[in-house]
């Protein structure tokens, strides 16, 4: 019963502070911003000294690879975490803006106009830049954000999420504009979810079984992501040595992250010159090669079975098929795909135009590396996740995905007949 009080009364404040940031200015916000980065720089030392202690709990409780490494903050990271809020800050404001506007022949003028969600919760593991990464984009999109990041990052977090909280308040914002939940405690997590009449949307950034406890157990609305299984298709006529370069980069540059390539399709026509180059490079970088049995053939890998087409590894591990044609390759993304990110590697215009029409995740693209699916690389600024639902957006989440649209009808003495 305690929990669910301090639930409200968290719940309260957020509403307050959501209607304190209604009367801001784009230019109040924008220069909340740059004080949050420059606090983010000034505070460098505490903030790695804490991330430090929370490193050295995961290697007591046997944290390691990917999950490590996306925990771990660095001088650089943090670095990018202040140059991701100065890049937001200096986005449009996405507020007010008139979507579309027209006049009835009755003489009512309509328009739509982009206002913010309201109280977003954000939940995520693992993660420290995070916190600053939502806290910016809900800010520069007048929102109150929770923060509910997991207990293998708290101290991480919660220097952050204080630095933030100091630097807007003393730009004349309201600190609980950005809030934490109390505990990490999973039923805090609970109360949370159950808190549809203060929070209007839930965020889960984390594994999958996480994102499923999220959405089996929210009252409040929930935009997702489960996984990223992407996929490269190396077309009959690509360029091999583009296709090379796109293939290790996709894997090898950061395997621990969703918009890293988890399953290789290769035209059965380019099979036996591609393979065994590729399997050269990744050898040297690594990665474990698991195969379909044409794949089997050409190279010695292990074993692909549907399980690994299904993977999201966020290791340095690969699955290969090798496939006939663009069409192969696209029934394979329908059957194995998550909505996340797929690219094809073509100098064929028509091909490439037809695989970019016929799959339907969130990101498509030719050409280029899946790791280019990101809110900052594709000028979103920092982006709060990446949704594979289409309600209410899809793909990389920047600032305007954050706002939803009221209707505005000025009228001149109407009456419905």
């Amino acid at each position: 019963m305690a929990e669910v009080n301090e639930m409200r009364e968290l719940g309260r404040r957020a509403r307050r502070a959501a209607r304190q940031l209604l009367q801001t200015s784009g230019d109040q916000r924008r220069e909340a911003l740059l004080g949050m980065a420059a606090a983010l720089e000034r505070h460098l030392d505490t903030i790695l000294q804490e991330n430090q202690r929370d490193l050295d709990s995961a290697d007591d409780r046997g944290i390691t690879g990917a999950m490590r490494d996306r925990l771990r903050l660095t001088s650089d990271r943090v670095g990018g975490m202040a140059q991701g809020l100065r890049e937001v800050a200096e986005m449009d404001d996405p507020l007010g803006q008139v979507v579309a506007e027209w006049t009835r022949p009755n003489g009512l003028e309509i328009s739509q106009v982009r206002i913010p969600l309201g109280v977003i919760g954000i939940i995520y593991e693992a993660r420290p830049n995070v916190t600053a990464d939502a806290a910016g984009l809900c800010l520069k999109s007048g929102n109150v954000v929770f923060l509910r990041g997991g207990s293998e990052a708290q101290h991480s977090n919660s220097v952050i999420l204080k630095v933030l909280r100091e630097a807007i308040e003393q730009q004349g914002l309201p600190a609980d504009a950005l809030m934490s939940l109390p505990s990490t405690d999973r039923g805090w997590i609970m109360e949370m979810l159950k808190a549809d009449e203060f929070i209007d949307v839930i965020i889960p950034r984390g594994g999958e079984s996480l994102i499923r406890f999220v959405v089996e157990n929210s009252r409040v609305p929930v935009i997702k992501h489960y996984k990223g299984v992407c996929h490269i298709y190396i077309d009959g006529e690509a360029d091999l040595s583009k296709a090379l370069d796109i293939c290790i980069n996709a894997k090898v540059q950061r395997p621990g992250v969703c918009n890293a390539m988890e399953t290789l399709l290769v035209d059965a026509e380019v099979a036996n010159t591609f393979l065994p180059d590729v399997a050269r490079r990744y050898a040297d970088a690594g990665v474990e090669l698991r195969g379909c049995s044409d794949t089997r053939g050409i190279i010695d890998v292990l074993e692909a079975t549907d399980l690994d087409y299904h993977a999201e590894y966020l290791d340095l591990v690969l699955s290969i098929k090798v496939v006939h044609g663009v069409d192969g390759a696209i029934a394979h993304i329908e059957e194995f795909g998550s909505d996340h990110t797929e690219s094809i590697i073509s100098e064929n215009s028509v091909t490439v135009q037809r695989f970019l029409d016929q799959i339907q995740s969130s990101v498509v693209m030719a050409n280029a590396s899946t790791r280019f699916s990101d809110g900052g690389q594709m000028g979103l600024g920092a982006e709060i996740g990446i949704s594979t639902s289409k309600l209410h957006a899809y793909g990389p989440m920047g600032v305007t995905d954050l706002t939803t649209r009221k209707f505005v009808i000025r009228g001149n003495g109407q009456i419905r007949n």
